[in-house]
């Protein structure tokens, strides 16, 4: 195999996470009387982390104090429901067995809160990653490298021997800023011509094609 450790996005990449974040966004901002977001305004807003994702979620000109009753009510919210409509997408866990198989470490770094990470983890990953990081107070989330650099760190893992497996603009920024190899798969939260532009080169259309380019 081309590498020894693979590090994977969470939301978009491995999870189809999106109809279980917007369930919550919509329910913090309906307790304080906003509107609601469609499925597609918040399939365009997530991937910077939750406090981002719900600060672009209220409306424009939202006091402050507003936003962070609504940040609290989504979270409150989400620890319980995080996995009410959440699934791996079709192919997913077929393709962490066989990368388990053909020897190579699997890491997952998310910007969803640590917490949530590791919920989803023993839900829907038991044995099949040896490692996953959600975003945690002290490190900078993604695009910033620290979380994946620590990560290949820990494993012992020249860089070159490293992959990073995204679906969004921030994990071509990630990969690019830890100096990573990346894969961007298509199925996610983004476009493919939105990701050409941002500078992703190469590209996989499903789960096994994923294992190709390992």
């Amino acid at each position: 195999m081309k590498y020894k450790l693979a590090i994977f996005d969470l939301d978009g990449t491995l999870l189809d996470t999106l109809e279980d974040l917007k369930a919550s966004v919509n329910f913090a901002l309906a307790e304080y009387g906003l509107p609601t977001r469609s499925y597609a305004e918040i399939r365009r807003i997530v991937g910077h982390g939750i406090r981002n994702l719900v600060d672009n979620a209220v409306p424009e000109g939202t006091a402050q104090d507003v936003a962070d009753l609504v940040f609290e009510a989504f979270k409150a919210h989400y620890k319980v429901h995080c996995a009410d409509k959440t699934a791996p997408y079709p192919g997913i866990l077929e393709l962490l067995r066989d990368v388990h198989a053909a020897g190579i470490c699997v890491g997952v770094i998310s910007n969803k809160a640590d917490g949530a990470v590791q919920e989803l983890m023993r839900t829907y990953f038991a044995g099949l990653v040896d490692v996953a990081r959600g975003e945690i107070a002290g490190i900078p989330r993604k695009p910033a490298p620290d979380g994946v650099l620590a990560m290949i760190k820990a494993f012992g893992i020249d860089l070159a021997d490293a992959v990073y497996i995204g679906d969004s603009e921030v994990d071509v920024e990630t990969a690019h800023n830890a100096g990573l190899d990346h894969i961007i798969v298509t199925w996610g939260f983004r476009d493919r011509p939105q990701l050409e532009q941002c500078g992703a080169r190469v590209f996989a259309d499903s789960p096994a094609e994923v294992f190709r380019l390992l």
